[in-house]
């Protein structure tokens, strides 16, 4: 369980204040609507004064001195009364009609701002942040920031204008008695100050579980026939229901708190002024008359001035909630595990495609090398072929040669220029990488051919499936290439979704090929017509391959055999089953032979 802890006084300021920096587009707006608010609040200040005039000048005389009723005067007064209800009805509207579409607009581009973040960051912040984590950062912790902008800042706000109103008028109506009432001010604060320091820490793990909530049911849906197959429902149930009763409990300590330092504690706070101004009007019965529209107006003010008070402690809870989401946003946009970073300067072009790994080692956790010093040349046209067991680095090779990683000792080239000096966008583009378990987005197969690029044509598209040997699937679809691709591509084969990907990536017409076991999932028949297109692909481009089944690669110019991070074995296969080493043991053992397979077995148990 991870610790929270309650922020100070000045780290919610600043949380404050950056967050209401976002509202700085909008002044305008917020001024207009702040301006609403201003009439709304004087009309809630003149109508006590309106019916105090009726009560002393016309009703009193005319019950106790039974003086005529004047009705110019009082219909005056009625006329007055209602227009004020009606402009309040109406500034009440408007100005609640810009808060919300500025609150929306203030979400919408904190959402946006944390979306663009996120595809920022390199891929060692995914390795170590559960997805659902982030989903609730763009989703429920904006959503808490809205309810701050829509009910906190117009109730606070609007206690200011009564508090000063109310105060005002009371000292207009009595002065001594003005001051009286002011004795509850410092306790109005205390009660807030008091309510801020316990709920912090309550909200901030509050958040945290709900996180944990997401991120358990974001892994649960994506690993759904794993945990159907292996039988793991009845524990995945037990973990999201602990982490559903940790929510529950930090829940209930919410809920103690309001009910302790809210609603309560402001009503003790109100029957104790209500009892001051009472007693005062009672002190003064006893030695003179007292006008009952002055005791009508001071009661009147007081539950004015009380129910904004009583809204805004209610609306603390979004306050606080909003100031911890906010905290957390701010900790994801202020993330530093910035994607690799392009040193400035001259522009390269990849023309060739000549790739040079120069003594390159890399560590995912700045503690254990999964690679030492890696050094070969990928020439023009050639195929490279990286094999090895499981953990033995291929894949890293991949990874910083495609820049989802930063290395820090050797250097890789292409062209004879550093990667870290070629421009992302070059990278990307003369870079074609696919994938052994391919990703399709939701939408259309052209969609996931073309992937929206605006320049691209649909025979373009089309060409690259044929290329492939996809054309032939996707035609005999009943939309053909506009056939819906459900998320994932789930209602594909595995290797339908790798033809697609494979078409995807002739579709650019990269320079170099990077594939990471591409045929690994695609049936032997399929399999043999992959090959020959791979072939063509493979025509004019350097191509990087990593291969379980040696029988994939054995065309390549040079074969990597990586053991532990390190290169054992080099050269093409007809040399390496010369050499006899882990290669020829590894190529012994998927073939079946007997020759050499206990030593093959021994190796790979190493």
């Amino acid at each position: 369980m991870e610790t929270t802890r309650s922020m100070t006084g000045k780290e919610q300021r600043v949380v404050l204040k950056r967050l209401m920096s976002y509202a700085k587009p909008h002044w305008k707006k917020i001024v207009f609507a702040f301006g609403l608010l201003l009439l709304m609040t004087l009309g809630d200040i003149l109508g006590p004064i309106l019916v105090k005039v009726f009560i002393d000048d016309h009703l009193t005389p005319f019950i106790s001195d039974g003086q005529a009723l004047e009705l110019d005067p009082i219909m005056t007064l009625a006329a007055a009364f209602v227009a004020i209800q009606l402009l309040n009805a109406a500034a009440t509207y408007f100005q609640l009609y810009h808060f919300q579409k500025i609150a929306l607009k203030i979400v919408q581009a904190l959402r946006i701002d944390v979306f663009e973040k996120v595809h920022s960051l390199g891929l060692k912040f995914f390795d170590k942040t559960p997805a659902g984590s982030i989903v609730s950062r763009v989703t429920n912790d904006t959503e808490a920031i809205k309810d701050m902008f829509v009910s906190v800042l117009i109730s606070f706000v609007q206690s200011i204008f009564l508090l000063i109103g109310v105060f005002t008028s009371m000292f207009i109506l009595d002065a001594r008695l003005g001051f009286f009432c002011l004795f509850t001010l410092p306790l109005l604060y205390w009660i807030m100050r008091t309510y801020r320091i316990h709920s912090s820490k309550i909200y901030s793990e509050l958040r945290e579980r709900l996180s944990q909530l997401n991120a358990k049911l974001s892994e649960s849906l994506q690993g759904m026939s794993i945990i159907q197959i292996f039988r793991q429902e009845k524990r995945l149930r037990k973990e999201f229901e602990d982490i559903n009763n940790q929510h529950f409990t930090a829940g209930v300590k919410n809920l103690k708190v309001d009910a302790l330092l809210l609603r309560p504690a402001i009503d003790l706070v109100y029957i104790a002024a209500l009892v001051v101004v009472l007693s005062y009007f009672s002190i003064l019965s006893l030695n003179d008359s007292i006008e009952v529209g002055v005791l009508y107006a001071f009661i009147t003010y007081l539950d004015r001035f009380f129910e904004p008070v009583n809204q805004v402690m209610s609306r603390l809870t979004f306050f606080q909630q909003a100031i911890v989401a906010a905290s957390r946003i701010f900790k994801l946009i202020d993330e530093t595990e910035q994607a690799p970073q392009q040193l400035e300067g001259k522009s390269h072009s990849i023309t060739k495609g000549t790739i040079q790994f120069e003594n390159v080692s890399f560590s995912y956790d700045g503690k254990r090398d999964v690679l030492k010093n890696i050094s070969f040349t990928a020439r023009e046209g050639e195929t490279v072929a990286l094999v090895g067991h499981t953990g033995s680095g291929k894949s890293s090779i991949i990874n910083l040669l495609m820049r989802f990683y930063d290395f820090n000792r050797g250097d890789i080239k292409i062209d004879g220029t550093s990667i870290k000096e070629i421009e992302h966008n070059e990278l990307r583009e003369k870079i074609g990488l696919v994938l052994q378990d391919p990703f399709l987005f939701y939408g259309t197969i052209m969609d996931n051919i073309k992937l929206h690029k605006t320049d691209m044509t649909d025979e373009e598209a089309i060409e690259a499936a044929q290329f492939v040997q996809a054309h032939g699937f996707i035609e005999k679809l009943e939309d053909g290439y506009r056939h819906l691709v459900t998320e994932r591509g789930s209602t594909f084969s595995s290797g339908q979704r790798q033809l697609i990907a494979f078409a995807r990536t002739i579709a650019y017409n990269p320079q170099i090929l990077v594939l990471d076991e591409a045929t690994a999932n695609i049936d032997t028949e399929t399999e043999e017509a992959i090959q020959i297109a791979l072939q063509k692909m493979r025509q004019g481009r350097t191509t990087i391959a990593i291969a379980h089944r040696l029988s994939t690669i054995q065309d390549a110019e040079q074969i990597l055999v990586l053991h532990q991070g390190e290169i054992v074995e080099r050269g093409n296969h007809q040399q390496l089953l010369a050499q006899k080493g882990l290669y020829y043991k590894m190529y012994i053992l998927q073939n079946g032979s007997g020759e050499g397979l206990e030593d093959a077995v021994a190796m790979k148990n190493q």
